[in-house]
């Protein structure tokens, strides 16, 4: 076991596009998305201690309980596959909105599951932790494989790929956007034909939900509409983050001077290889007899 502090990212993503092909009779929407990771995120420090199997995390999220928080879930999820008796202490250095459709939560859990599969020499393929990840939330598995990928089904079918990595400008309008709302909307396009990932990197990006958010979150239009009088601009996911695409670091922060100090927004790279996967190869590399 390793017991020397880590440091590990934990990066947000982005939806580039999301189309829904269909819904299944259990209410599930058939979906093909594809998703990008960025250079920007949380933090976390993790410390693996052989001496408890307690996991502690600083500082405590208001309002979140420890068994509800999604990066104590992921190192408790962890403990019972491989019937560990390790712990750890993991502090979280939070930059990433809540709720802003860009993997905050997810990306943390899958942090930490490769994280503490690497400090506990546990030695689970990517597979295994992916299938631990499902359980925690649907975008876990991608944050874990740590590749840019296309998913079809529900999500679960996931195929890597290598869309341009491009600099985006991301805001995160004033709006808890509830993903249930969007989903069973009347109006929601449930009928886009399903096409093949080289036909859909070809075409312009779109996101199926972005009408009905738009509609039903005025903070959300405003914001989007302010975008893309600049650039191409889209939600992710179900929101409330928008953002816009640019060919340059320069552009973005251009405009990123533009928005008001009210506003939170970032400017971050499209990265087709996770922060995450380059850290973990990172540690291999200097301690290579943990491998």
């Amino acid at each position: 076991m390793i017991t020397t502090p880590t440091h590990w990212p934990s990066p947000a993503k982005l939806n580039l596009f999301l189309y829904i092909t269909g819904r299944r009779d259990n209410g599930y929407h058939e979906l093909q998305t594809l998703f990008q990771f960025v250079d920007f995120g949380d933090e976390l420090t993790i410390t693996a201690n052989s001496e408890t199997s307690s996991i502690t995390i600083t500082p405590e999220i208001p309002g979140v309980a420890l068994e509800d928080n999604l990066i104590w879930k992921a190192a408790t999820a962890l403990q019972q596959y491989t019937s560990t008796s390790f712990g750890a202490d993991i502090e979280l250095k939070k930059v990433l909105p809540m709720g802003g459709g860009i993997g905050g939560g997810s990306s943390n859990a899958a942090t930490v599951l490769v994280a503490l599969n690497y400090l506990w020499q546990l030695n689970l393929s990517d597979d295994q932790l992916a299938e631990i990840g499902l359980k925690l939330g649907a975008d876990v598995p991608v944050f874990v494989r740590g590749y840019a990928a296309f998913a079809e089904g529900v999500g679960e079918q996931l195929l890597p790929a290598n869309p341009d990595e491009k600099w985006y400008l991301v805001v995160k309008p004033q709006a808890s956007i509830a993903t249930v709302d969007i989903f069973t909307h009347p109006e929601l396009t449930r009928n886009t034909p399903k096409r093949a990932l080289s036909t859909l990197l070809e075409q312009e990006y779109v996101n199926d939900c972005e009408k009905i958010v738009r509609m039903l979150y005025p903070e959300v239009d405003k914001q989007l509409s302010w975008l893309l009088q600049y650039a191409p601009s889209r939600l992710t996911g179900t929101g409330s983050c928008v953002f816009a695409e640019f060919s340059s670091k320069k552009e973005a922060e251009l405009l990123l001077e533009k928005l008001p100090d009210t506003v939170s927004a970032f400017v971050a790279k499209g990265r087709n290889i996770s922060p995450l996967k380059e850290t973990l190869a990172e540690y291999h590399s200097a301690h290579p007899q943990s491998i």
